[in-house]
């Protein structure tokens, strides 16, 4: 059974960090790309970083320098460490998993943890 459950979200003031991680089950999660993905309320879910399955990286322009991405295929683990938050980063945060070959699309959800950027 296929599994992402994250973490690590709360409430946090303007200026100050949060660390998400997805901790993942059910498949071979070295083979998978990873991404964050974040739903604002009235907005569409966006992507916010992801990381191949080979560690190579691409960010949103909305948090590229105040975040990061990186994955731990020992813990089948993805984290997200996010600086600098702005009350525009509030949102339901989702990790997702994504496995492309000519014979199947895997995409697999988890079910989201709330980030709260406030004063």
């Amino acid at each position: 059974q296929v599994q992402l459950v994250e973490s690590g979200g709360g409430l946090v003031q303007p200026g100050g960090s949060l660390r998400l991680s997805c901790a993942a089950s059910g498949f071979t999660f070295s083979n998978y790309h990873m991404s964050w993905y974040r739903q604002a309320p009235g907005k569409e879910r966006a992507l916010v970083a992801r990381i191949t399955s080979t560690s190579g990286t691409n960010y949103a322009d909305a948090v590229k320098g105040r975040s990061t991405i990186s994955r731990d295929n020992a813990k089948n683990t993805v984290y997200l460490q996010m600086n600098s938050l702005k009350p525009e980063d509030t949102a339901v945060y989702y990790c997702n998993a994504q496995y492309r070959d000519r014979l199947r699309i895997d995409d697999y959800w988890g079910q989201g943890t709330q980030v709260t950027v406030s004063s």
